[in-house]
């Protein structure tokens, strides 16, 4: 089977680069992904080793001449100058002077102001007129003895973007992938390399493309520092505008009514607002007004006349306090600045991100592998803005009724989003569209659960975020992640806390009867957070003193490493002076049996005099086992991961809490059963 980079190589030739390759290039300069991609693309859009490092040193040629550094602006104008001609790459910014009938662009990095541009220009790229465009721009040097002249003349201006592409061919190439492949594949492109996240993982990065290719979507992301929210709105995309600093103007927004120049909501797909948290900012109530009234129904007015535009609104910012708190004291919205702690406004949004399941950004989480060059994806992105799959999973089930008007748009319009980032050719199963109906529900749900707390009349009518199977006839309940994780953690302390009360009120020398464990079944989700080897599993292995582990998959550091923290707890649970005999069956390749001695030998050296007698068996690859623990008291647990459920963290990193405490694990989706036999 071909590799996935080699799949990705063969099935879109000349529209993937290699992602690493933009840090190789980028060095010092501050320019955007989309820029270097664009340049990459024309010249390393292969795996040929080879034409790569030719096409890289051409790009570092291209950048190291034609882009201007700001320190190099003098340089730069002075080169112009001597040659009377010079192409550069920069950021320019047009208006018009009204008093001398003519277009001005301003330069971001060369600092020209007032350089008037042919009016053709702008008519072919009117957004040249907000905000500022990268390009690359042909600059000549004419001296003029005329008063207020400037001899900078602008000959030639090509916005940095692609001309065109091939949608259905797009779609006819994308069939060609497994849904795991192409989750991958779109990972690779926004830069991070697949086998560090987990489907759940995925989807909320892959959600941060909605904006781009969903009309008038409004999405909030709160979360902490370094989980990279800015990064696909100020670098993905040139149809997008990030606003630093979450503060903009209605004029510059919507309309300046004294010019009648449309604002950015006209001229760019997405419009997304950085820095939005920070209950000290302060807000004009005016724009926060105009703002809900695009929001909900996509226009605004200029004077008494309404205008209509498409752009999809994010709001990104940090919280501060834990989500336990939040949910428990105040709301997940308590850090917005007070003029948008609004729940008119707040109702207006289609989705809320858990920026706190979003992972802190680390260094071995980028790709090394191939994506698309951002540019050709978001032209990808741009034109699915005019399909709407918004029906798609009619076909197998049907939204509670009790679901608002305003609730289902929302849970459409994510669910449309996602089946164009992931299944634009509209082919994929039942579970897929379930997975996405899900995500899309819960998204919702969480602005609603909310909008509930802060106001009682959101309160008055029941809403069941729940979904009918038309197959089976199933009603079924969605439930945020949060509010599954913070029952779970609570109704253990709660069990704890009662255990601890009985111990302390027993009478000396009299141990306390702890409640007799029961046959269950449960089910942890993705990203849960609170789970532990101590309370999924101490309340049956305690007074055990034979036990058997069966896991196929102990052969790897971070897999023995889990098998320690297990023998862990067991002395943690053992009384002082007894012993416990635990025997370790697992599975091995040939090629791998030594390294999984040499680990379990560790572990076993480890552990002698400590009263955990530990024994271990490694079968050939193949030999089939179900993951179990089973005790000589009668309890069998079965496990469909076995140990491994949790995800990968930054276990170099001494002061991470999550290498002392597995309740601080993201974990990743497992079932659990416990049986008597």
């Amino acid at each position: 089977m071909p590799t996935l980079d080699e799949k990705i190589n063969e099935h879109f030739p000349g529209r993937v680069v290699r992602k690493d390759l933009t840090a190789k290039v980028k060095g010092n300069a501050v320019v955007p992904t989309y820029v270097l991609e664009y340049l990459l693309g024309q010249y390393c859009a292969t795996d040929d080793e080879a034409s790569i490092e030719k096409g890289v040193e051409n790009v570092r040629k291209i950048i190291n001449r034609h882009y201007v550094h700001r320190e190099e602006a003098e340089l730069v104008k002075s080169t112009i100058r001597d040659k009377g001609n010079y192409r550069i790459i920069d950021r320019i910014t047009v208006a018009l002077n009204d008093r001398r009938d003519v277009h001005e662009a301003s330069f971001t990095n060369l600092g020209l102001r007032k350089v008037v541009i042919s009016d053709d220009w702008v008519r072919k790229f009117p957004k040249l007129l907000t905000g500022g465009v990268w390009c690359l721009i042909d600059m000549a040097y004419f001296p003029s003895d005329e008063r207020d002249a400037t001899p900078w003349l602008i000959e030639k201006v090509k916005p940095i973007q692609l001309s065109n592409f091939d949608f259905e061919q797009y779609k006819q190439q994308r069939a060609r992938f497994t849904t795991e492949e192409w989750a991958g594949f779109l990972m690779q492109s926004i830069g991070f390399n697949p086998e560090h996240f987990g489907q759940r993982n995925k989807l909320l990065q892959l959600t941060r493309l909605i904006p781009f290719c969903e009309r008038n979507y409004n999405l909030i992301e709160l979360g902490p520092k370094g989980t990279g929210k800015s990064h696909i709105f100020s670098e993905f995309s040139p149809h997008g505008m990030l606003i630093s600093g979450g503060e903009v103007t209605a004029a510059k927004l919507f309309v300046n009514n004294s010019t009648g120049q449309i604002g950015l909501v006209g001229y760019w797909d997405s419009v997304a607002f950085d820095e939005f948290a920070g209950p000290d900012k302060r807000i004009p109530k005016g724009l926060v007004d105009i703002m809900k009234n695009y929001m909900a129904n996509q226009s605004f007015s200029r004077g008494r006349e309404s205008m209509g535009a498409e752009a999809s609104m994010s709001f990104i910012g940090n919280t501060k306090r834990s989500v336990a708190y939040m949910l428990k004291h105040s709301d997940l919205f308590e850090q917005l600045p007070p003029a948008y702690y609004d729940t008119a406004f707040l109702d207006r949004l289609h989705s809320y991100l858990p920026g706190w399941e979003v992972e802190i950004i680390r260094g071995e989480m980028f790709t090394q592998g191939f994506g698309f060059v951002v540019d050709y994806l978001a032209e990808v992105l741009r034109y699915m803005r005019t399909l709407d799959y918004s029906d798609a999973y009619n076909a197998y089930f049907k939204l509670d009724d009790t679901i608002t008007t305003r609730d289902k748009v929302a849970i459409q319009k994510t669910f449309s989003g996602l089946m164009k980032v992931l299944y634009p050719h509209q082919s994929c199963t039942k579970e897929e569209v379930k997975e996405l109906l899900e995500f899309a529900i819960e998204s919702r749900r969480r602005v609603k659960l909310q909008l509930m707390k802060m106001d009682e009349t959101f309160r008055e009518r029941e809403v069941r975020f729940a979904y009918k199977d038309l197959e089976t006839g199933k009603r079924v309940e969605v439930f945020t992640l949060e509010e599954l994780q913070y029952n779970l953690v609570r109704q253990m302390s709660e069990e704890e806390e009662e255990t601890t009360t009985a111990e302390d009120q027993a009478a000396p020398g009299k141990a306390p009867s702890a409640p007799e464990p029961e046959e269950q079944h449960i089910v942890i989700k993705e990203n849960q957070k609170g789970i532990s080897y101590q309370r999924l599993f101490a309340p049956y292995l305690k007074g055990a003193t034979e036990i058997h582990l069966i896991d196929p998959y102990l052969r790897k550091f971070h897999q023995v490493k889990n098998l320690m923290e297990f023998c862990e707890m067991l002395y943690r649970i053992k009384p002082v002076g007894d012993e416990i005999r635990l025997k370790v069956f697992t599975n091995a390749e040939s090629g791998e049996k030594q390294e999984a001695d040499s680990l379990l030998i560790q572990v076993q050296t480890h552990l002698q005099g400590t009263g955990i007698d530990m024994d271990y068996e490694i079968e050939p690859q193949g030999t089939q086992h179900a993951r179990s623990i089973e005790t000589d008291t009668g309890w069998k647990i079965l496990l469909d991961r076995g140990l491994d459920i949790f995800q990968r963290y930054d276990y170099k990193d001494a002061f991470n809490l999550a290498n002392a405490l597995q309740e601080e694990r993201m974990c990743k989706g497992f079932e659990v059963t416990y049986v008597r036999v």
